[in-house]
């Protein structure tokens, strides 16, 4: 049997300079066939918004979605580390965001994801007070889709990358367990990923942070849209094996073989 994933499993892992997988979740079937694999965290996105609910964005999602859906991944996992995304606008206030975590956690997270920059501290330190761990999403931030003008790569200007370097270090200083980094340059996922001392997760953010994650429907080719320039879709060599492409994702992470070069994005 599989150790169980923690966050200090994470930890021991970055000390070590190893790299661990994260994949996306949304029900107990794949979230057994994720865990047995080996995947050393579960994400329980709010991109069900999109991939199972067919909407333009996250926004629409609301927190008894993302309860349902962290409750039908709990039980169908083994040994990875459960985090749920926290949807839009249920974390405005401290109060809020503490309120909404905490059904989450009920629900079966081990650790809730915020949207966000230097506004969102004081929530993190109530949370952290609560002893409820979270990771804070930076660069490309989906529920900010509207001011950002479209899905736009994040961090291109010095000082962008001054902005989100300070906002990492930040979070980490407020109490984050862990950062995900989405759609910025690699140069950028690396300098982050060196200057704080928790787990930094990347998305299309270059072959240097600490963890990888991708939207399960993405690598396993089952979305209809243009894939985005960081996915890799998995099951082209699986021979339509679901747990097959499940095992190469998580190996070729743990093996920095994905992502690759052409996976990432320049300055």
């Amino acid at each position: 049997m599989s150790k169980k994933s923690t966050l200090n499993t994470l930890l021991e892992l970055k000390a070590q300079k190893e790299t661990f997988s994260c994949l996306t979740a949304y029900d107990a079937c794949f979230s057994h066939f994720i865990s047995t694999a080996g995947v050393e965290v579960i994400l329980v996105g709010d991109s069900l918004g999109m991939v199972l609910q067919g909407r333009d964005s996250t926004i629409p999602v609301s927190i008894e979605d993302m309860v349902y859906h962290t409750q039908c991944v709990a039980q169908g996992n083994d040994n990875s580390l459960i985090m749920a995304d926290m949807p839009f606008m249920t974390y405005g206030t401290p109060e809020q965001t503490l309120s909404n975590a905490a059904k989450l956690m009920r629900a079966g997270a081990e650790l809730v994801k915020l949207e966000g920059g230097e506004w969102l501290n004081p929530s993190i330190k109530q949370l952290n007070d609560c002893g409820i761990p979270s990771c804070v999403h930076l660069g490309l931030t989906p529920q900010s889709v509207h001011k950002f003008g479209g899905y736009k790569v994040q961090g291109r200007s010095p000082e962008a990358a001054e902005q989100l370097l300070r906002e990492a270090k930040a979070a980490q200083q407020a109490g984050a367990a862990m950062l995900l980094l989405e759609c910025v340059p690699s140069s950028v996922g690396k300098t982050v990923t060196q200057a704080v001392d928790i787990p930094v997760i990347g998305i299309g953010a270059g072959p240097d942070t600490d963890g990888q994650v991708l939207v399960l429907h993405d690598m396993l080719g089952l979305t209809p849209h243009k894939p985005a320039k960081f996915v890799k879709n998995f099951m082209a060599d699986a021979n339509g094996s679901i747990q097959d492409a499940i095992a190469a994702f998580h190996s070729d992470v743990k093996t920095h073989r994905f992502p690759g070069d052409e996976h990432g994005f320049s300055a």
